[in-house]
């Protein structure tokens, strides 16, 4: 129901390294799947010689894995993104935009409220005395967040004008914002991760040095409020290129970020309309948005064009994985395995048959 152009010719891109070890893989086995159609090249973005290794050769499309661990690599990745897309004229998926939003909370707030985006009031401050006169009239509970933070590290509920206060003291004159430093424990499996780590031994030093770099790296001088929705489940709403899925991310606790805990409910056609209209009216082809339904409304709670994904499908429909395409006019669904390995193998089927376009 999707269809598809054949790609004409091999295409040439260029991965785009993190500062994370191995954290472009996925690209690489998704390229490696598509060997017969494309040549492909690594290059780390966050190296001195970066643009010279991207000009060594020719290239069609740059594919990015933008990280997400602390602010300092975030704004290095997005200033050389920026360089390439608009002042050297690079193709880049996914797109620029897309990757400016990503583990961004400040700047997704700014870009919803600007372009009219229906979401949870958010406040933005810079000024520890604005924050203070804020908390002392604030709605409790309300949330508090990380500008970078997955899987709800850096997610927190404000129950009380104390604890806004001890939040406030914390990120302006303190250690800064309290964020999860270490292993997810709302993930659950702690005995299967445990030994995941025992016949994998190498990779305990790795880990370790991502919780050490995190916890060096704690957000000072601003803070993110946003208001509380009420919420047993917020959806999240798949879509690469023109395929759509959705599921119920249901909450754990206080929230539903980072819990695993999912429902795969047949999606209304009202929520993906939604985030078709979105990603429609700004060439959003490889993005996951999380979305709260409260009174009668939907509201985006968090955007990223890189995700997570724990189970092999995204979308359960009559107890069927698949997905939804939008044809004649209408929402169809398509049964088969069309998430596996994370969705990266179908950002470069959508790529390879839209290279035409670009």
């Amino acid at each position: 129901m999707c269809l598809s152009v054949l790609a004409v010719k091999k295409l040439k891109v260029i991965i785009l390294h993190n500062e994370i070890e191995n954290d472009h893989i996925p690209w690489v086995n998704a390229c490696e799947n598509y060997r017969d159609e494309i040549e492909y090249r690594v290059v780390d973005l966050t190296s001195s010689n970066w643009l010279e290794e991207i000009q060594a050769g020719s290239v069609d499309v740059l594919l990015a894995k933008p990280g997400g661990m602390t602010a300092q690599f975030k704004q290095l990745y997005d200033e050389r993104i920026f360089i390439l897309a608009y002042i050297l004229g690079y193709e880049i998926f996914p797109s620029p935009l897309e990757i400016f939003i990503y583990e961004n909370k400040r700047f997704l707030a700014y870009w919803l409220k600007a372009n009219n985006i229906s979401h949870p009031q958010t406040y933005v401050f810079y000024n520890r005395e604005e924050a203070v006169n804020f908390i002392k009239t604030a709605s409790y509970p309300f949330v508090a967040k990380t500008n970078i933070g997955a899987s709800g590290s850096g997610v927190q509920i404000i129950k009380t004008e104390k604890d806004a206060l001890k939040y406030v003291e914390a990120t302006f004159s303190g250690k800064g914002a309290p964020q999860r430093t270490g292993p997810n424990l709302a993930k659950g499996e702690i005995f299967k991760r445990g030994f995941h780590y025992i016949i994998h031994p190498s990779e305990i030093g790795g880990r370790l040095n991502i919780y050490k770099t995190i916890a060096g790296n704690l957000q000072k001088g601003f803070v993110i409020f946003q208001e509380y929705i009420p919420h047993d489940f917020e959806w999240r709403v798949v879509r690469i290129g023109d395929s759509f899925f959705a599921h119920k991310k249901l909450k754990k606790g206080d929230k539903a970020s980072g819990s695993l805990l999912k429902l795969y409910d047949n999606p209304p056609f009202e929520l993906f309309d939604f985030v078709k209209e979105i990603t429609d009216r700004y060439g959003f082809y490889s993005q996951a948005i999380d979305i709260f339904e409260y009174k009668g409304k939907y509201l985006v709670n968090e955007m990223q064009c890189i995700f997570g994904q724990s189970d092999p499908y995204q979308m359960l429909v009559n107890k069927k994985p698949g997905r939804y395409c939008y044809y004649n006019n209408e929402w169809i669904f398509e049964e088969g395995d069309f998430a596996r390995d994370a969705c990266y193998n179908l950002r470069v089927d959508f790529i390879l048959n839209s290279f035409n376009s670009f």
